[in-house]
C-alpha cells in the first residue's frame, strides 16, 4: 500500500484527522503493516498496550470475554482498536482475533508521542477534542448518577 492511501485512511479516524498532514505522513510512514490469517490473536485481554491498530481489510473479533461464547463485536475496514492506547498505557479490555485473512497497520504509542511533540498544532487539535470527549463522558455520568438518585428516593 502506498504512503498516500495510509495517509488517507489515517485522516478518515476522526481523532487522527484533526492531526496536520505532515504530522499523518510521519504517522504513516512509522505504521507497521501486518497480514494475519483466520484466528490469529493480536493482542488479549488484560496485556498492557503499546498502542492502537487499524483494520485495512478483513475482519477483527472483540470479546472480553474468554468463555467460548460469539464475539461481542465485530468490526472491518476503517476500525481502529485501542484509540486510548496511542496515548496512555492501558490494559486492553478485549481479546482482539483475526475472523478471516486480515491486514492491519499497527500505530505505536512511543511513535505517536514523537510526532505530537514534532506537531504542537496537532498536539493541541488532539488534546481539545479528548477533552471534549471527557466533559461528554462527565455529562452522562452525571445523568446517571440523578437517575440512580431518582430511583433510590422513588
Amino acid at each position: 500500500m502506498a504512503l498516500d492511501d495510509d495517509i488517507a485512511l489515517l485522516a478518515r479516524q476522526p481523532l487522527l484527522s484533526l492531526m496536520e498532514r505532515d504530522a499523518l505522513r510521519l504517522l504513516a510512514f512509522a505504521a507497521e503493516s501486518r497480514i494475519l490469517r483466520a484466528g490469529d490473536v493480536l493482542f488479549r485481554v488484560g496485556e498492557p498496550s503499546d498502542g492502537a491498530v487499524l483494520v485495512i481489510s478483513g475482519a477483527v473479533a472483540l470479546d472480553s470475554r474468554e468463555d467460548g461464547q460469539p464475539a461481542q463485536e465485530i468490526v472491518g475496514p476503517g476500525a481502529l482498536i485501542g484509540e486510548t492506547a496511542l496515548f496512555a498505557a492501558v490494559a486492553r479490555p478485549v481479546t482482539a482475533i483475526a475472523r478471516e485473512p486480515t491486514q492491519v497497520m499497527r500505530l505505536s504509542r512511543s511513535v505517536m508521542r514523537r510526532v505530537l511533540a514534532e506537531s504542537p498544532a496537532s498536539a493541541e487539535a488532539i488534546a481539545a477534542a479528548v477533552a471534549q470527549r471527557l466533559q461528554g463522558f462527565v455529562g452522562q455520568l452525571a445523568a446517571v448518577q440523578e437517575a440512580l438518585t431518582a430511583l433510590e428516593r422513588g
